[in-house]
């Protein structure tokens, strides 16, 4: 970058909020910069990485002149920002990519009490046993919870007198026995 287009660049950011069309003029002044910037990042980065450098420019850029209020020090507190805002971006992506791995891209379903209990088909009753079960030997507190949700209808605060535990303790026991039991009836190898 020539001294010309720093202090052109420094120009813009001191004034950017006042000139509108200051912002366009950055970008074309700053692309190749940005662009270092990205390459050295996505260098550090997995070599089947779908985010190239090009995007990365593209949003950080974004992101810095979205908040055009922003009084920019310098070109140094720009370029600063401009580093951070990819690193953020690159983390953003790698934990999208991470619950999508880990099934976050998947529909919740909720294992409901009246779904199981109303159900009439014989091996989804026997699955949900089979279930109980299998629960009762690794958390028999877990397994009372959810039979006394299931079967007899009990809400958490009468589940909570039954048992003699505190309604918090039904509801982190029901949590864990719902989701257990969908993983047991889900998987048949248990």
């Amino acid at each position: 970058m020539t001294d010309e287009s720093k202090q052109r660049v420094t120009q813009i950011l001191r004034t950017g909020s006042e000139d509108e069309n200051a912002w366009s003029q950055l970008l074309p002044l700053i692309y190749d910069e940005l662009h270092t910037i990205a390459r050295k990042r996505m260098a550090s980065e997995r070599q089947d990485h779908t985010l190239q450098a090009t995007a990365l420019v593209n949003e950080a850029y974004l992101r810095l002149v979205a908040d055009q209020d922003m009084d920019w020090k310098s070109r140094r507190h720009f370029f600063g920002a401009a580093a951070e805002a990819m690193r953020r971006i690159l983390i953003d992506h790698a934990r999208k990519a991470r619950s999508q791995k880990r099934g976050g891209d998947r529909a919740r379903v909720t294992l409901s009490v009246a779904g199981l209990v109303d159900d009439t088909d014989p091996d989804n009753i026997l699955a949900l046993d089979e279930a109980l079960s299998t629960l009762e030997k690794e958390d028999p507190r877990a397994a009372e919870v959810a039979r006394l949700r299931y079967y007899t209808g009990l809400e958490v605060e009468e589940t909570a007198k039954a048992l003699g535990v505190s309604p918090r303790t039904v509801m982190r026991e029901w949590a864990y026995a719902r989701a257990r039991l969908f993983e047991l009836m889900s998987d048949p190898r248990g």
